[in-house]
Protein backbone atom coordinates (compact mmCIF):
# COMPACT_ATOMS: atom_id res chain seq x y z
CA UNK A 1 0.00 0.00 0.00
CA UNK A 2 1.33 3.47 -0.87
CA UNK A 3 0.65 6.56 1.23
CA UNK A 4 1.16 9.97 -0.36
CA UNK A 5 1.54 13.34 1.28
CA UNK A 6 3.17 16.55 0.16
CA UNK A 7 6.55 15.48 1.47
CA UNK A 8 7.16 11.83 0.97
CA UNK A 9 6.19 8.52 -0.56
CA UNK A 10 6.08 5.59 1.85
CA UNK A 11 5.63 1.90 1.15
CA UNK A 12 4.26 -0.21 3.99
CA UNK A 13 4.19 -3.98 3.75
CA UNK A 14 0.98 -5.58 4.99
CA UNK A 15 2.06 -7.03 8.34
CA UNK A 16 -1.38 -7.76 9.75
CA UNK A 17 -0.74 -11.47 10.18
CA UNK A 18 2.93 -11.26 11.17
CA UNK A 19 4.00 -12.06 14.72
CA UNK A 20 6.27 -9.52 16.41
CA UNK A 21 9.44 -11.57 16.05
CA UNK A 22 8.88 -11.66 12.30
CA UNK A 23 7.96 -8.00 12.08
CA UNK A 24 11.28 -6.83 13.48
CA UNK A 25 13.01 -8.56 10.58
CA UNK A 26 10.55 -8.14 7.71
CA UNK A 27 7.91 -5.62 8.78
CA UNK A 28 7.52 -2.70 6.37
CA UNK A 29 10.56 -3.86 4.41
CA UNK A 30 11.11 -4.66 0.74
CA UNK A 31 14.23 -5.91 -0.99
CA UNK A 32 16.04 -3.12 -2.79
CA UNK A 33 14.52 -2.77 -6.30
CA UNK A 34 17.84 -1.93 -7.94
CA UNK A 35 19.82 -5.10 -7.20
CA UNK A 36 17.71 -7.09 -4.74
CA UNK A 37 19.85 -6.21 -1.71
CA UNK A 38 18.38 -7.92 1.36
CA UNK A 39 19.42 -5.06 3.66
CA UNK A 40 18.35 -1.56 2.55
CA UNK A 41 21.38 0.18 1.04
CA UNK A 42 22.87 3.30 2.59
CA UNK A 43 21.81 6.03 0.17
CA UNK A 44 24.53 8.51 1.09
CA UNK A 45 23.26 11.33 -1.08
CA UNK A 46 21.85 14.79 -0.53
CA UNK A 47 19.94 15.09 -3.77
CA UNK A 48 18.43 13.09 -6.65
CA UNK A 49 18.50 13.51 -10.41
CA UNK A 50 15.34 14.73 -12.13
CA UNK A 51 14.46 14.25 -15.80
CA UNK A 52 12.39 17.44 -15.78
CA UNK A 53 11.42 19.81 -12.95
CA UNK A 54 9.40 17.60 -10.62
CA UNK A 55 10.23 14.50 -12.66
CA UNK A 56 11.82 12.25 -10.04
CA UNK A 57 11.36 8.79 -8.52
CA UNK A 58 9.79 9.95 -5.25
CA UNK A 59 12.91 11.59 -3.85
CA UNK A 60 14.13 15.14 -4.33
CA UNK A 61 16.26 16.15 -1.35
CA UNK A 62 17.42 14.07 1.61
CA UNK A 63 16.22 16.39 4.35
CA UNK A 64 12.71 15.75 3.05
CA UNK A 65 13.10 12.06 2.27
CA UNK A 66 15.81 9.46 1.84
CA UNK A 67 15.31 5.78 0.87
CA UNK A 68 17.32 4.42 3.80
CA UNK A 69 15.51 6.64 6.28
CA UNK A 70 12.15 5.74 4.76
CA UNK A 71 12.95 2.04 5.16
CA UNK A 72 13.64 2.67 8.83
CA UNK A 73 10.49 4.73 9.25
CA UNK A 74 8.47 1.88 7.75
CA UNK A 75 10.08 -0.49 10.25
CA UNK A 76 9.23 1.87 13.13
CA UNK A 77 5.59 1.91 12.02
CA UNK A 78 5.45 -1.86 11.65
CA UNK A 79 6.79 -2.83 15.08
CA UNK A 80 4.52 -0.32 16.86
CA UNK A 81 1.42 -1.36 14.86
CA UNK A 82 1.22 2.14 13.40
CA UNK A 83 0.74 3.40 9.87
CA UNK A 84 3.37 6.15 9.75
CA UNK A 85 6.87 6.36 11.21
CA UNK A 86 9.22 9.33 11.47
CA UNK A 87 12.94 9.27 12.27
CA UNK A 88 14.79 12.19 13.88
CA UNK A 89 18.34 13.09 14.81
CA UNK A 90 17.68 12.34 18.51
CA UNK A 91 14.93 11.44 20.92
CA UNK A 92 14.72 15.06 22.03
CA UNK A 93 14.32 16.15 18.40
CA UNK A 94 11.33 13.80 18.17
CA UNK A 95 9.82 15.27 21.35
CA UNK A 96 10.52 18.76 20.02
CA UNK A 97 8.45 17.94 16.92
CA UNK A 98 5.50 16.81 19.06
CA UNK A 99 5.49 20.01 21.12
CA UNK A 100 5.62 22.03 17.88
CA UNK A 101 2.10 20.75 17.20
CA UNK A 102 1.06 23.26 19.89
CA UNK A 103 0.81 27.05 19.99
CA UNK A 104 1.21 29.74 22.67
CA UNK A 105 -1.50 29.43 25.29
CA UNK A 106 -1.79 25.66 24.97
CA UNK A 107 -1.23 23.45 28.01
CA UNK A 108 0.39 20.05 28.52
CA UNK A 109 -0.16 17.60 31.36
CA UNK A 110 2.99 15.53 31.87
CA UNK A 111 4.06 12.87 34.31
CA UNK A 112 6.28 14.39 36.99
CA UNK A 113 8.75 11.50 36.93
CA UNK A 114 10.35 11.77 33.52
CA UNK A 115 13.65 11.98 31.69
CA UNK A 116 15.56 15.10 32.72
CA UNK A 117 16.11 16.10 29.10
CA UNK A 118 12.36 16.10 28.47
CA UNK A 119 11.84 18.25 31.57
CA UNK A 120 14.55 20.66 30.41
CA UNK A 121 13.07 20.94 26.91
CA UNK A 122 9.60 21.59 28.29
CA UNK A 123 10.58 24.12 30.97
CA UNK A 124 13.64 25.86 29.53
CA UNK A 125 12.61 26.08 25.87
CA UNK A 126 8.89 25.73 25.21
CA UNK A 127 7.66 27.32 28.41
CA UNK A 128 9.27 30.56 27.19
CA UNK A 129 7.08 30.35 24.07
CA UNK A 130 3.89 30.49 26.11
CA UNK A 131 3.14 26.77 26.53
CA UNK A 132 2.18 25.75 30.06
CA UNK A 133 3.28 22.41 31.53
CA UNK A 134 1.74 20.67 34.53
CA UNK A 135 3.92 17.93 36.06
CA UNK A 136 1.84 15.52 38.09
CA UNK A 137 1.86 12.01 39.47
CA UNK A 138 -0.09 9.70 37.16
CA UNK A 139 -0.02 6.45 39.12
CA UNK A 140 -3.74 7.06 39.57
CA UNK A 141 -4.92 8.18 36.13
CA UNK A 142 -7.97 9.87 37.63
CA UNK A 143 -5.66 12.60 38.99
CA UNK A 144 -5.18 13.89 35.47
CA UNK A 145 -8.71 15.23 34.99
CA UNK A 146 -8.37 18.02 37.57
CA UNK A 147 -5.52 19.53 35.50
CA UNK A 148 -7.44 19.55 32.23
CA UNK A 149 -9.07 22.72 30.92
CA UNK A 150 -10.05 24.17 27.55
CA UNK A 151 -6.41 24.97 26.78
CA UNK A 152 -5.11 21.44 27.40
CA UNK A 153 -3.98 19.92 24.12
CA UNK A 154 -1.56 17.13 25.05
CA UNK A 155 -0.95 14.51 27.74
CA UNK A 156 2.67 13.33 27.90
CA UNK A 157 3.34 9.93 29.49
CA UNK A 158 6.42 7.84 30.22
CA UNK A 159 5.84 4.28 31.38
CA UNK A 160 7.89 2.80 32.91
CA UNK A 161 9.24 6.19 33.96
CA UNK A 162 12.85 7.27 34.15
CA UNK A 163 14.28 6.47 36.68
CA UNK A 164 11.61 5.40 39.20
CA UNK A 165 9.99 2.74 36.97
CA UNK A 166 6.55 4.16 37.72
CA UNK A 167 3.81 2.36 35.79
CA UNK A 168 1.02 4.42 34.23
CA UNK A 169 -2.20 2.89 32.91
CA UNK A 170 -2.13 3.81 29.20
CA UNK A 171 -5.69 2.60 28.56
CA UNK A 172 -7.06 4.68 31.44
CA UNK A 173 -5.18 7.79 30.33
CA UNK A 174 -6.36 7.22 26.76
CA UNK A 175 -9.97 7.17 27.93
CA UNK A 176 -9.46 10.55 29.61
CA UNK A 177 -7.67 11.99 26.57
CA UNK A 178 -10.42 10.92 24.18
CA UNK A 179 -13.12 12.24 26.51
CA UNK A 180 -11.55 15.72 26.32
CA UNK A 181 -10.33 15.47 22.70
CA UNK A 182 -6.68 15.71 23.75
CA UNK A 183 -3.66 14.08 22.11
CA UNK A 184 -1.93 11.35 24.12
CA UNK A 185 1.78 10.79 23.52
CA UNK A 186 3.68 7.94 25.17
CA UNK A 187 7.44 7.71 25.54
CA UNK A 188 7.94 3.96 25.02
CA UNK A 189 11.74 3.99 25.25
CA UNK A 190 12.11 1.83 28.38
CA UNK A 191 9.54 -0.79 27.40
CA UNK A 192 10.11 -0.94 23.63
CA UNK A 193 7.39 -2.35 21.35
CA UNK A 194 8.59 -5.83 22.34
CA UNK A 195 7.02 -5.29 25.77
CA UNK A 196 4.16 -2.86 25.09
CA UNK A 197 2.48 -1.14 22.14
CA UNK A 198 0.83 2.11 23.24
CA UNK A 199 -1.05 2.73 19.98
CA UNK A 200 -2.98 -0.48 20.59
CA UNK A 201 -3.78 0.81 24.08
CA UNK A 202 -5.23 4.07 22.76
CA UNK A 203 -2.28 6.45 22.43
CA UNK A 204 -2.10 8.83 19.46
CA UNK A 205 1.69 9.16 19.31
CA UNK A 206 4.47 6.82 20.36
CA UNK A 207 7.92 8.28 20.90
CA UNK A 208 11.27 6.47 21.23
CA UNK A 209 14.78 7.45 21.92
CA UNK A 210 15.95 4.95 19.30
CA UNK A 211 19.45 5.56 20.66
CA UNK A 212 18.53 3.04 23.33
CA UNK A 213 16.99 -0.42 22.82
CA UNK A 214 15.94 -0.02 19.17
CA UNK A 215 19.51 0.68 18.08
CA UNK A 216 20.74 -1.51 20.89
CA UNK A 217 24.49 -1.18 20.43
CA UNK A 218 25.37 2.26 21.85
CA UNK A 219 26.63 3.48 18.48
CA UNK A 220 23.93 5.82 17.19
CA UNK A 221 21.79 8.74 18.43
CA UNK A 222 18.24 8.86 17.05
CA UNK A 223 14.59 9.53 17.82
CA UNK A 224 11.35 8.06 16.48
CA UNK A 225 7.65 8.86 16.33
CA UNK A 226 4.87 6.50 15.23
CA UNK A 227 1.21 7.36 14.64
CA UNK A 228 -1.86 5.80 13.02
CA UNK A 229 -3.77 8.91 11.93
CA UNK A 230 -2.86 10.35 8.51
CA UNK A 231 -3.74 13.95 9.33
CA UNK A 232 -1.55 13.86 12.42
CA UNK A 233 1.22 12.16 10.44
CA UNK A 234 1.10 14.86 7.78
CA UNK A 235 1.44 17.59 10.40
CA UNK A 236 4.44 15.83 11.92
CA UNK A 237 6.03 15.17 8.51
CA UNK A 238 5.72 18.89 7.78
CA UNK A 239 7.44 19.76 11.08
CA UNK A 240 10.12 17.14 10.44
CA UNK A 241 10.91 18.62 7.04
CA UNK A 242 10.52 22.27 8.00
CA UNK A 243 12.62 22.04 11.17
CA UNK A 244 15.13 19.64 9.63
CA UNK A 245 16.10 17.60 12.70
CA UNK A 246 16.43 14.40 10.69
CA UNK A 247 18.90 11.53 11.00
CA UNK A 248 21.38 10.54 8.31
CA UNK A 249 21.31 7.40 6.15
CA UNK A 250 24.24 5.74 7.96
CA UNK A 251 22.45 6.11 11.30
CA UNK A 252 19.23 4.87 9.71
CA UNK A 253 21.04 1.75 8.52
CA UNK A 254 22.47 1.08 11.98
CA UNK A 255 19.08 1.29 13.69
CA UNK A 256 17.48 -0.87 10.99
CA UNK A 257 20.12 -3.46 11.75
CA UNK A 258 19.54 -3.10 15.48
CA UNK A 259 15.78 -3.58 15.21
CA UNK A 260 16.27 -6.97 13.54
CA UNK A 261 17.59 -8.42 16.82
CA UNK A 262 15.33 -6.46 19.19
CA UNK A 263 13.28 -9.49 20.17
CA UNK A 264 16.18 -11.73 21.11
CA UNK A 265 18.00 -8.94 22.93
CA UNK A 266 14.93 -7.91 24.92
CA UNK A 267 14.30 -11.49 26.01
CA UNK A 268 17.78 -11.62 27.56
CA UNK A 269 17.49 -8.08 29.00
CA UNK A 270 14.31 -9.23 30.77
CA UNK A 271 15.84 -12.48 32.04
CA UNK A 272 18.94 -10.73 33.39
CA UNK A 273 16.90 -7.84 34.77
CA UNK A 274 14.77 -10.20 36.84
CA UNK A 275 17.83 -11.94 38.29
CA UNK A 276 19.55 -8.63 39.15
CA UNK A 277 16.41 -7.19 40.73
CA UNK A 278 15.96 -10.26 42.92
CA UNK A 279 19.62 -10.21 43.97
CA UNK A 280 19.47 -6.54 44.95
CA UNK A 281 16.18 -6.98 46.83
CA UNK A 282 17.89 -9.52 49.10
CA UNK A 283 21.12 -7.57 49.65
CA UNK A 284 21.59 -6.26 53.21
CA UNK A 285 22.98 -2.89 52.05
CA UNK A 286 20.13 -2.14 49.64
CA UNK A 287 17.18 -0.15 50.94
CA UNK A 288 14.73 -0.38 48.05
CA UNK A 289 14.60 -1.78 44.52
CA UNK A 290 12.40 -0.29 41.82
CA UNK A 291 11.45 -2.89 39.20
CA UNK A 292 7.92 -3.37 37.79
CA UNK A 293 8.13 -7.16 38.06
CA UNK A 294 7.83 -7.18 41.83
CA UNK A 295 4.30 -7.81 43.09
CA UNK A 296 4.70 -4.99 45.61
CA UNK A 297 5.77 -2.50 42.94
CA UNK A 298 3.10 0.21 42.61
CA UNK A 299 0.74 -0.65 39.72
CA UNK A 300 2.39 -4.02 39.20
CA UNK A 301 -0.99 -5.35 38.09
CA UNK A 302 -1.13 -2.72 35.34
CA UNK A 303 2.40 -3.56 34.21
CA UNK A 304 1.39 -7.21 34.09
CA UNK A 305 -1.63 -6.43 31.91
CA UNK A 306 -0.09 -3.92 29.46
CA UNK A 307 3.45 -5.30 29.22
CA UNK A 308 4.70 -8.66 27.94
CA UNK A 309 7.52 -8.73 30.52
CA UNK A 310 9.16 -6.25 32.90
CA UNK A 311 12.32 -5.12 31.16
CA UNK A 312 15.95 -4.67 32.08
CA UNK A 313 15.80 -1.24 33.71
CA UNK A 314 16.19 -1.19 37.50
CA UNK A 315 16.78 1.52 40.09
CA UNK A 316 17.78 1.01 43.71
CA UNK A 317 18.78 2.96 46.81
CA UNK A 318 21.33 2.02 49.44
CA UNK A 319 20.66 2.16 53.15
CA UNK A 320 21.51 5.52 54.71
CA UNK A 321 20.79 7.47 51.49
CA UNK A 322 24.37 8.70 51.32
CA UNK A 323 25.47 10.57 48.18
CA UNK A 324 29.16 9.68 48.55
CA UNK A 325 28.37 6.00 49.15
CA UNK A 326 26.32 5.87 45.94
CA UNK A 327 29.18 7.44 44.00
CA UNK A 328 31.58 4.88 45.47
CA UNK A 329 29.33 2.00 44.37
CA UNK A 330 29.08 3.13 40.73
CA UNK A 331 32.82 3.85 40.65
CA UNK A 332 33.56 0.32 41.91
CA UNK A 333 31.47 -1.44 39.27
CA UNK A 334 33.59 -3.11 36.57
CA UNK A 335 31.25 -5.00 34.22
CA UNK A 336 28.57 -2.35 34.58
CA UNK A 337 30.03 0.70 32.84
CA UNK A 338 29.39 4.07 34.47
CA UNK A 339 27.92 6.05 31.58
CA UNK A 340 24.98 8.05 30.33
CA UNK A 341 22.32 6.31 28.24
CA UNK A 342 20.81 2.83 28.43
CA UNK A 343 19.47 -0.01 26.34
CA UNK A 344 22.71 -1.27 24.81
CA UNK A 345 23.90 -4.86 24.85
CA UNK A 346 26.38 -3.89 27.57
CA UNK A 347 25.29 -3.20 31.14
CA UNK A 348 25.44 0.42 32.25
CA UNK A 349 25.10 2.15 35.59
CA UNK A 350 24.19 5.72 36.36
CA UNK A 351 23.63 8.12 39.23
CA UNK A 352 20.52 10.10 38.25
CA UNK A 353 20.95 12.91 40.81
CA UNK A 354 24.31 13.91 39.32
CA UNK A 355 23.83 12.67 35.75
CA UNK A 356 20.55 12.22 33.83
CA UNK A 357 18.43 14.26 36.26
CA UNK A 358 20.95 16.91 37.25
CA UNK A 359 18.90 19.48 35.31
CA UNK A 360 15.93 18.94 37.65
CA UNK A 361 16.10 20.97 40.88
CA UNK A 362 16.91 18.84 43.95
CA UNK A 363 13.59 19.65 45.63
CA UNK A 364 11.65 18.58 42.52
CA UNK A 365 13.60 15.38 41.83
CA UNK A 366 13.37 14.22 45.43
CA UNK A 367 9.57 14.60 45.35
CA UNK A 368 9.50 11.81 42.77
CA UNK A 369 12.03 9.62 44.59
CA UNK A 370 15.25 10.62 42.84
CA UNK A 371 17.23 10.83 46.07
CA UNK A 372 20.98 11.15 46.45
CA UNK A 373 21.61 7.40 46.82
CA UNK A 374 19.50 6.31 43.83
CA UNK A 375 21.42 4.25 41.26
CA UNK A 376 19.95 3.27 37.90
CA UNK A 377 21.01 0.13 36.09
CA UNK A 378 20.53 -0.76 32.45
CA UNK A 379 21.02 -4.51 32.64
CA UNK A 380 22.67 -5.83 29.49
CA UNK A 381 22.87 -9.26 27.91
CA UNK A 382 26.13 -10.50 29.43
CA UNK A 383 26.31 -13.71 31.46
CA UNK A 384 24.18 -13.19 34.56
CA UNK A 385 26.80 -14.75 36.88
CA UNK A 386 29.29 -12.03 35.90
CA UNK A 387 26.72 -9.28 36.49
CA UNK A 388 25.81 -10.59 39.94
CA UNK A 389 29.49 -10.98 40.86
CA UNK A 390 30.16 -7.38 39.81
CA UNK A 391 27.32 -6.04 41.96
CA UNK A 392 28.50 -8.17 44.88
CA UNK A 393 32.03 -6.76 44.86
CA UNK A 394 30.85 -3.16 44.29
CA UNK A 395 28.33 -3.21 47.13
CA UNK A 396 30.83 -4.87 49.46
Amino acid sequence: MFYFNELKLTFVTNTTNMKFNTKVIHGGQEHDPAYGAVMPPIYQTTTYAQTTPGGHKGYEYSRSHNPTRNALENAFASIENGNYGLAFGSGLAAIDAVIKLLKPGDEVVSTNDLYGGSFRLFTKIFQDFGITFHFIGMENAANIESYINNNTKLIWVETPTNPMMTIIDIKAVSTIAKKHNILLAVDNTFATPYLQQPLDLGADIVMHSATKYLGGHSDVVMGALVVKDKELADRLYFIQNASGAICGPQDSFLVLRGIKTLHVRMQRHCENGKAVAEYLANHPKVEKVYWPGFENHPNHHIAKSQMKDFGGMISFTSKGNNFDEAIKIVENLKVFTLAESLGGVESLSGHPASMTHASIPKEEREKTGVVDSLIRLSVGIEDIDDLIADLKQALG
